[in-house]
């Protein structure tokens, strides 16, 4: 028996354009850790994307390690890092951040995002405590595009949490783990070039976004964190075979390919979701990226389970559960029409 898969956006390979590129280079020799042409290239491209030829760009394996190396350069033995309640440090991290000596501070979202008023209201009361010299002092804000979600920040709400972080003396870090999905939608107003100018780094996702493996972490002012290759090496981040990651980016960068698949899987999803409003499924958050989530019976969704694989969200009730479907760069509109058979 077939069994559909919409559970995660990284359950395929690679997009085939970057395997035919490992396979031509595979026998080439170059230097390691990330020094070889292929990243130089890829790096290029990326700041020429982000219109900041200045920027630092480094090549990590995956987003927890990221977030935790980034966020270990950026913070102060005393400083905590501000995160919504639903985002990824403060949920499916198992507490890598904690481990690296700094407290999550959870504040409440909406559909997934912080606002910056919650942000100001949260900070000003800090500053404005008699003890704040006793507490974890905020240092960081930190916010992915697309959220958990798969909702959107626009350039307005970056814009004002930018103004939150300056009158606070806080840094802005972004986790694009699905930052293709973002760039692909119609309804994004925010560019690569948006982020390199709001944020103090920020990272553009490969592993879910049509790669191997790989996040390539985005750092406009290159002074902002001393020795972050060091750093890199300290968190048992950095591939010997650098080459492969840089091979894998300059592919996606070289001929607008990231953007492409994100469009790809953001309109197999809004097939998804039309198909689910008119079956008269409802629809919880109001995602426009590639992550949609539909409320199920219980008892639908063991017998829906037996054909399809996708993941469990959270409870609605004591009858029915929120659950997700997640496209990918690779979904097919054959897969979304079984799909639609079944339901």
């Amino acid at each position: 028996m077939e069994m559909l898969s919409f559970a995660s956006d990284y359950m395929e390979g690679a997009h085939p354009a970057i395997l035919d590129r490992l396979c031509e280079t595979n026998m080439m020799k170059s230097p390691g850790y990330g020094t070889d042409p292929f990243c130089e290239s890829a790096k290029e491209l990326i700041r020429r994307n982000c219109e900041c030829p200045e920027a630092a760009v480094h090549f990590l394996v995956g987003g927890t390690q990221t977030n935790a190396t980034v966020i270990d350069g950026l913070l102060a033995p005393y400083q905590g890092v501000i995160a919504a309640q639903s985002g990824h440090i403060s949920t499916h991290e198992a507490g890598a951040i904690e481990f690296c000596g700094y407290k999550v501070l959870e504040l409440f979202q909406k559909q997934g995002k912080l606002s910056a008023e919650t942000v100001r209201a949260y900070c000003d009361a800090f500053w404005k405590d008699e003890n704040h010299e006793h507490m974890v002092m905020p240092g960081l804000v930190y916010i992915s595009q697309p959220t958990e979600y798969g909702t959107l920040y626009s350039l307005e709400e970056l814009e004002a949490l930018r103004k939150v972080c300056n009158e606070f003396s806080m840094k802005l870090y972004l986790d694009g783990a699905r930052l293709a999905y973002a760039l692909g939608c119609e309804s994004n107003d925010v560019s690569l070039a948006d982020l390199a100018r709001l944020c103090d780094v920020f990272y553009i996702g490969g592993t879910k976004c049509g790669c191997l493996f790989g996040e390539a972490v985005v750092i406009p002012d290159p002074q902002l964190i001393p020795h972050f290759f060091t750093r890199i090496k300290q968190h048992g981040a950095l591939l010997a075979k650098g080459r492969l990651l840089g091979i894998q980016f300059e592919t996606l960068f070289k001929e607008n390919l990231y953007q492409e698949l994100g469009k790809t899987a953001v309109e197999t999803a809004d097939q998804l979701r039309k198909i689910f409003t008119e079956k008269g499924y409802q629809l919880v958050y109001d995602s426009p990226t590639n992550q949609t989530f539909a409320v199920l019976e219980n008892d639908r969704m063991g017998e829906l389970s037996e054909r399809v694989q996708f993941s469990f969200w959270e409870k609605y009730d004591e009858s029915h559960t929120v659950v997700r479907f997640a496209t990918s760069w690779a979904t097919t509109a054959e897969e979304v029409k079984k799909l639609e058979t079944l339901l």
